[in-house]
């Protein structure tokens, strides 16, 4: 982290649990993900947590489902969302058979945004009773039942789209140059990033998803979720400026 310059203030480390792994199983359709249990992440302690976001002032927290999977962790990013007033960005991860219901809507009580898969929805739709006759009127249901500001939504090869508060849809197509898929492990991280970049940066949301599709398109041509050279990343920094 250091060498890429990333800020180090609240990292965590210690030596009981191993360094957290995923193990990726190529399949005919896809790749099936085989996420270890008891990994160091699912202990991560609260003080320090809490101490991290008083010096931090961060401008937005970047949360998922599946780092609250065990209670001592689940307990710590509840503290660090109480700590803060920033903006509070969940991105929906149902792995299972790691995560419920309770989980889900403690998570989307703190949010301000979601970003989720298609196939997601439809889950949440069903855990939720959401009575919407298509994803559209179900994500604006959702939103409503709890208070979101937008909601994006990820449709792999088909793009992806959002709605704010207001009831208006953004949408963005997959970009349509030829690319050579080697898989899409990272391919919904990445596309966060940048979402949470343009969020930042107040990039015109049509312009964000856009190009969260095109860096999302560009990690799926690569083997794995991180590219093995910072050189990947400076074709979108030029063409985006940043």
């Amino acid at each position: 982290m250091s060498q890429t310059g990333m800020e180090t203030l609240g990292v965590q480390s210690g030596n009981s649990h191993p360094t957290g792994q995923v193990q990726v199983h190529t399949t005919k359709g896809g790749h099936r993900f085989e996420i270890l249990p008891m990994q160091a992440y699912d202990f991560i302690h609260p003080a320090i947590v809490r101490m991290a976001a008083l010096s931090a002032r961060p401008a937005l927290v970047y949360f998922g489902t599946l780092a609250q999977r065990h209670e001592v962790s689940r307990r710590a990013l509840r503290v660090l969302l109480r700590s803060t007033r920033a903006e509070k960005f969940l991105d929906i991860n149902l792995r299972a058979p790691w995560y419920n219901k309770r989980t889900l809507r403690l998570s989307l009580q703190f949010a301000d945004i979601v970003k989720l898969n298609i196939e997601e929805l439809a889950v949440l739709a069903e855990l939720f009773e959401l009575t919407g006759n298509d994803p559209q009127c179900q994500l604006k249901e959702l939103m409503n039942q709890f208070e979101l500001a937008r909601a994006i939504v990820t449709c792999g090869e088909q793009g992806a789209w959002q709605i704010n508060r207001d009831g208006r849809k953004i949408e963005s197509l997959a970009t349509s140059r030829s690319r050579k898929l080697v898989d899409t492990v990272g391919a919904g991280d990445g596309f966060a990033a940048v979402c949470i970049l343009g969020s930042l940066l107040r990039w015109p949301m049509a312009i964000t998803l856009e190009r969260a599709n095109s860096f999302a398109s560009a990690i799926c041509e690569i083997r794995g979720a991180i590219p093995d050279h910072a050189d990947f990343y400076e074709p979108f920094c030029k063409e985006w400026e940043v």
